[in-house]
């Protein structure tokens, strides 16, 4: 139970820190920040960083694990409402673009991995985004079975998703008209359509 309670806290210290080098991202980039600047964020010293991150590299590794983790948790959550399929999978569509957009730095540095990560970091990360593929495929092939969509081609339906999904982060801009919520629930409307639709 203590052991428990200490990696509790170890998590959360560590979450902490790397939403304070989420926002010094933002600001500096990834080249451009330190690991004294996320210190500073922090109001620590550098060493008290170094202690949970070897490196700025593994900070940033261990940035995407947490972030995608979440992502699979959000998937798991939402399959597990009782709501119909399709609205299972409008809430899917809006908290991914609202999720992305809020920590959109992070995810930003996830267009090249080959460029961050090492092969073995790049596998894990890997295996971690198939698993949230796997979750739309699922929330797809539910709302197939009952009716909600027409029998389209999942694969295909699932990528044209994540990958509309993914490219808000190359146009969206925080000082237009729409908010974050506001853009998430837009797209989603406009994504879900097909799925509605037969194509003729």
């Amino acid at each position: 139970m203590m052991m428990s309670f200490r990696k509790q806290k170890l998590d959360k210290k560590k979450e902490e820190m790397i939403q304070a080098a989420i926002e010094v991202f933002a600001e500096k980039g990834y080249s451009g920040a330190t690991m004294e600047d996320i210190a500073a964020k922090l109001f620590m010293t550098k060493g008290s960083v170094y202690y949970y991150f070897k490196d700025k590299q593994d900070l940033l590794f261990q940035m995407q694990q947490m972030l995608l983790s979440k992502c699979n948790q959000y998937m798991q959550e939402i399959l597990q409402q009782e709501l119909p399929a399709d609205e299972k999978l409008r809430c899917a569509i809006t908290t991914h673009i609202e999720y992305i957009l809020q920590t959109r730095a992070s995810f930003e540095l996830m267009v090249k991995p080959e460029i961050y990560f090492t092969n073995d970091q790049q596998t894990t990360l890997l295996q971690l985004m198939d698993e949230y593929s796997a979750f739309y495929d699922k929330l797809i092939q539910e709302g197939i079975q009952q009716n909600y969509f027409y029998p389209l081609n999942i694969k295909i339906a699932r990528n044209l998703i994540l990958g509309a999904m993914n490219q808000v982060l190359q146009w969206y801009s925080p000082n237009g008209t729409k908010s974050i919520k506001e853009m998430a629930e837009t797209i989603s409307e406009y994504l879900m359509r097909m799925f509605y639709q037969p194509i003729q």
